[in-house]
């Protein structure tokens, strides 16, 4: 079967397109571990918090900043510092999710069938353990502390995970150190406030009298 002539200008832009969003993302690291003193959660939140949409700067944000290896518990921290415990964890969750899936595809577009898993000595039969596994594997990886969020993202990419195991299984294994995060930047706020935070405020009852 003879190729079809008008698919190659096609195949040329999607091919171009790849190596531009490669470049991007790499000019967007090298622009991070440049600048990586500025990266603090006082800094982010005080330039999230100009803005009257705040929850949806956050949110592309973390999108942005999950494809450049800025660590997702920086922007949890800060999240918790904006927002509160309740909505900066519930703004934190869906942005590291967020961050996984544009990281996922990012990685499933630029592969595309370019690497081939069983040649990969080291990364590969872990990966491929991961797809094996589902959702349950990704959720064990996203619970090492050790793995970058953004490095686990684009390795993933490369697998035949389903999306909907990959974004059940980050939900779940990103949520334990998203609330931890959470908390210790909402604790914060609330020192400097001096106002309680989490779930566990004070009653504003009265206190009962004591028996005579």
């Amino acid at each position: 079967m003879t190729p079809d002539p008008r698919s190659a200008p096609l195949a040329y832009f999607r091919q171009a397109g790849r190596i531009a969003l490669v470049m991007l993302i790499g000019a967007g690291i090298v622009g991070m571990a440049t600048h990586r003193a500025a990266l603090d959660p006082a800094g982010i939140t005080a330039a999230i918090a100009r803005y009257p949409a705040a929850p949806l700067v956050f949110l592309a944000v973390h999108l942005m900043a999950s494809l450049i290896f800025v660590p997702r518990t920086l922007l949890a921290v800060a999240a918790g510092a904006l927002f509160g415990a309740w909505w900066g964890t519930l703004w934190a969750a869906s942005g590291s999710v967020i961050g996984a899936i544009a990281g996922f595809l990012v990685a499933r577009y630029v592969n595309n069938g370019l690497v081939d898993l069983e040649s990969m000595p080291r990364l590969g039969p872990m990966l491929l353990r991961a797809e094996r596994g589902g959702w349950r594997a990704v959720a064990a990886l996203r619970l090492i502390p050790i793995v970058p969020h953004t490095l686990a993202n684009y390795a993933l990419g490369l697998t035949r995970l389903s999306i909907g195991s990959y974004v059940f299984g980050s939900l779940v294994g990103q949520l334990p150190m998203t609330i931890a995060s959470v908390e210790l930047g909402a604790a914060g706020r609330s020192l400097l406030s001096g106002a309680p935070t989490g779930c566990c405020r004070p009653s504003s009852a009265s206190p009962r009298s004591a028996p005579p």
